[in-house]
Order: C-alpha cells, then structure tokens, then sequence
C-alpha cells in the first residue's frame, strides 16, 4: 500500500511554488483535523449558554419587581461579569434615578437565588 503524500507547511509550498514559477498561495488556510460535530455542539452551547438557565435570565425576569415597572420600561440588564451586572438605561433619567436607588436594588438582587456575589451594578445608556 502506498503511503499518504506528505504535507509540507505553507511555507515551503510557496518556496516550491517560486521554483516552479507558480504563484505564491496567499491564503493563511490550514487543513485542521476533523472534530466530532456534537462534541463541538455541546460547547458551543455551553459556551453561549443556549437552553440553560442563567443568572442574567432570572434577573431578567424579576426585573420589574426589583426596579419598579416604569424603571424597567426603559432599562434593561444585559450581562453579570466579575460581579458587575451591566445594566442599559435608555432614558438619562432612569439611569439617574437607577444610580441612586442602586444599594437598595443591588440588596434585592442579592436574595435572589445564585445571585448572592453581585458586587455591584454599571449603568450605561443605550
């Protein structure tokens, strides 16, 4: 049986390519081996956490019990890292009145489950 052709880096593919008088590939491409699609899946789901649950979703949910309705029309949680959630206010107003009702909105987001390591809240407009 015959042997797989060797493979040579991209390199000396290009330093063959100029002995031969051939264009130089100029792609960056790479043949990678072959993952397991499901594998593969399975951490992409975990990563971008897709049909689990997470902090941001509960709190999402809670929101206008925590802020109040008319706060909660006009802002919106996005995302907890490192203990800050971000939070995106749409009217300068709410982000004010947000900012200095933040140690009584961050107490009740506090006795939420999983939510007991919020350090703090970042308000943004947007």
């Amino acid at each position: 049986m015959a042997d797989a052709p060797k493979e040579f880096s991209h390199e000396v593919e290009n330093l063959i390519a100029s002995f031969r008088g051939l264009p130089e590939d100029e792609t960056k491409a790479r043949n990678r081996k072959t993952q397991d699609l499901g594998k593969l899946i399975d951490e992409l789901l975990v990563k971008y956490r897709i049909s689990h649950d997470s902090l941001e979703h509960s709190i999402r949910e809670k929101w206008p019990e925590l802020v109040g309705v008319a706060n909660a029309t006009y802002s919106h949680p996005v995302v907890l890292e490192r203990g800050q959630l971000l939070v995106l206010c749409s009217h300068a107003v709410v982000r004010n009145e947000l900012f200095h009702h933040r140690l009584q909105i961050l107490e009740k987001l506090r006795k939420l489950p999983g939510c007991e390591g919020i350090k703090g809240l970042t308000l943004r407009a947007g």
